[in-house]
């Protein structure tokens, strides 16, 4: 049976975690929102870090990535007009013969 990954909202691990530091039971908490309780522990840790504001998620990237970034994009680009390109080609030379 395949697994998905679940995403929650940052609202909702926020609320999980507060609801778990206020009745102390982290089990009857995680089975009562249907969800692992690794999953709160992990939540937890990164609440008290202050990891859970949804910052940490934003990287800056440097010019040089977003460079690559823009290469690859445009090299996609350039890839698919040339199959546009040869497929056309293929088309109107069997119309010639």
């Amino acid at each position: 049976m395949e697994q998905l990954k679940r995403s929650y909202s940052l609202d909702f691990k926020i609320k999980a975690v507060e609801l778990s530091i206020h009745r102390k039971e982290l089990q009857s908490v995680a089975d009562e929102l249907g969800i692992h309780s690794k999953n709160i522990t992990r939540w937890k840790k990164e609440y008290k870090e202050g990891k859970l504001d949804g910052s940490y998620k934003t990287v800056s990237k440097s010019k040089e990535a977003l460079e690559n970034i823009a290469l690859r994009k445009a090299l996609k680009d350039a890839e698919l007009e040339r199959d546009i390109l040869k497929k056309a080609l293929g088309i109107f030379s069997k119309n010639d013969r």
